[in-house]
């Protein structure tokens, strides 16, 4: 299912063999109610278990390709790379910290990038070696390259925050890495005529420039649009939209999707604190949190779903070498990633130690802890279903099947093993707990509600509230300026909303704690977790009492 330029064409989740109309919508309904279905249970059963769900969701899907039902279901790539992909991906970025991820550009940019090269050509060598002809080995490589958002996010959670988004903004960038180094490797496998540097240099060009550009302009549009609409409902709409588009549009352009859509979610993660209402950012974190923990699990079953179709597609002969590619390449890339981040990080602090550092340095229990984390997820098996069935003159791709099997394999393998590993190297390093966001946190807390308490005089004055109401919103806020300073947890948020006559008091006090906190986060002051964490409880108290 490819388009005139070789990229994925939009397509839902194919349902094998000729069937009536009728029968293929109803199928494919069944098909939604037991991925929900097998999402909550099994997602239920990891939470009991103490496993991490994506585990239990591969192991869900591999079972449930048992069934007849599921046999008949072909999981195209079309379906992660513009369903999935810029969903999951615009929340991770929305969701990150861009001061983190500018603190650690350097490590990101060479993971993202160089390790993302040099383990697609060390994958390549190692299967060529077992038999693989060089064109399928280049585009295994490509695919099983890059690690995971989505995995990332849901198998290594409880990191401290530095190593965390070290992790997820190295997954967000070097998907379009990966993904450039698939197509010039499928173009020469398809192609009769050689690839030159030139044009692999333009292709790079195009796929980064175009893809960062595109999410520059949708951001654009985005927060024009939703400066003038004045309707949450309307607003998150346009706020769905924004991914898909972002996607949809560098796709048109042969630029990297991935990058737009990251580009988008990062520079919304900045501006749309002070463009959005209050009810919308309510909407919108209870909508994106749900929508995407649907979407990752059924994403996880899917690709369990699909290693059994790929154990079918060969005979015992090719699954015996497949599996032997399955140990060989997930040594390999381990290998590699360890080897790259302890090594690059000698080489770095050969040629700088004698400048001064400049911000935390990782340590290596830091790198211990990322070599682990190195999942491999969907968009790896998206890639490997993007292979074009033929080539040429309509000769076969070679060894396209036993692509396929090795990269589900290879992403079963991670997701289990290192899953189940992360958490042991933990408890082993003992990584020191992040206490920053919490600092932060009450520094922030503190500093909004003194502001709230400076202004408060003048606040009533333009909102004509009384002595009365200015008394008792007094009192609250020296109560929480005393909580915040003790540090004891704060149980006088129902308290707060006691007194109904200072509603329009209380709405102005919430909203100049908003600018504090705003400037605070623009100053670099406090982390985006800090701002997001009080926005949160700010928007909760304003929608309340716009509603009371």
């Amino acid at each position: 299912m490819q388009n005139s330029r070789g990229a994925p064409s939009c397509a839902a989740l194919r349902l094998v063999g000729a069937a009536p109309r009728e029968e293929v919508i109803l199928l494919g309904l069944e098909l939604v109610v037991i991925l929900g279905a097998v999402v909550l249970a099994f997602g239920a059963l990891a939470r009991r278990l103490r496993i991490a769900p994506p585990i239990a969701l591969l192991v869900a899907g591999a079972l449930l390709g048992f069934l007849p039902l599921f046999r008949q279901v072909d999981l195209p790539p079309e379906v992660v790379l513009l369903l999935f992909l810029p969903a999951l991906l615009y929340w991770e970025s929305l969701t990150t910290s861009l001061r983190e991820i500018r603190s650690n550009l350097r490590s990101i940019v060479l993971t993202s990038t160089v390790l993302v090269v040099l383990t697609a050509g060390v994958v390549a060598v190692a299967v060529h070696a077992i038999g693989l002809p060089w064109g399928a080995a280049w585009v295994l490589g490509a695919a099983l390259a890059p690690t995971d958002a989505t995995a990332t996010g849901a198998l290594a959670a409880s990191l401290p925050r530095r190593t965390l988004t070290a992790l997820r903004a190295e997954s967000l960038v070097n998907d379009g890495t990966a993904l450039v180094i698939l197509a010039v490797a499928i173009h020469a496998s398809v192609s009769a005529t050689p690839v030159t540097p030139l044009q692999v240099g333009g292709l790079v060009l195009r796929s980064y420039a175009g893809g960062i550009g595109i999410g520059f302009a949708v951001a654009a549009v985005e927060a024009f649009l939703r400066r003038r609409i004045d309707d949450a409902l309307q607003e998150n709409v346009v706020t769905v939209l924004a991914p898909f588009s972002a996607y949809l549009l560098a796709d048109l352009v042969g630029a990297s999707g991935v990058l737009a859509v990251v580009t988008c979610g990062l520079v919304m993660s900045q501006i749309g604190p002070r463009i959005g209402r209050a009810d919308t950012r309510v909407q919108t974190n209870a909508f994106w949190s749900l929508a995407t923990y649907l979407l990752n699990g059924a994403l996880f079953v899917l690709v369990g779903i699909e290693m059994q179709t790929a154990v079918r597609t060969l005979d015992m002969g090719h699954v015996v070498i497949g599996i032997v590619g399955i140990a060989l390449v997930t040594a390999v890339i381990v290998v590699t990633r360890f080897a790259f981040l302890f090594g690059s990080a000698a080489v770095i602090h050969l040629l700088t130690r004698h400048r001064p550092e400049h911000g935390l340095r990782q340590t290596n229990k830091d790198r211990l802890v990322r070599g682990t984390a190195g999942f491999r997820g969907a968009v790896s098996l998206a890639a490997a279903l993007s292979i074009p069935a033929t080539v040429g003159a309509g000769a076969r791709f070679p060894d396209r099947d036993l692509v396929i099997f090795v990269t589900a394999g290879v992403i079963a393998v991670t997701l289990v093993l290192q899953g189940l590993i992360l958490p042991l190297v933990l408890r082993r390093v003992a990584l020191p707990a992040d206490a920053e966001v919490e600092h932060e946190l009450q520094e922030a807390e503190i500093e909004a509600t003194k502001a709230a308490l400076e202004s408060l005089d003048r606040i009533a004055g333009r909102v004509g509230a009384g002595e009365a109401a200015v008394a008792h919103c007094r009192t609250e806020l020296e109560a929480q300026l005393r909580t915040f300073r003790s540090e004891e947890d704060d149980d006088l948020d129902e308290e707060q909303q006691a007194v109904a006559d200072s509603a329009a008091l209380r709405l102005e006090v919430v909203r100049r704690k908003r600018e504090v906190i705003l400037l605070m986060r623009d100053e670099r002051r406090i982390d985006d977790i800090v701002l997001r964490r009080i926005q949160n409880r700010l928007d909760d108290e304003e929608v309340r009492l716009l509603h009371d």
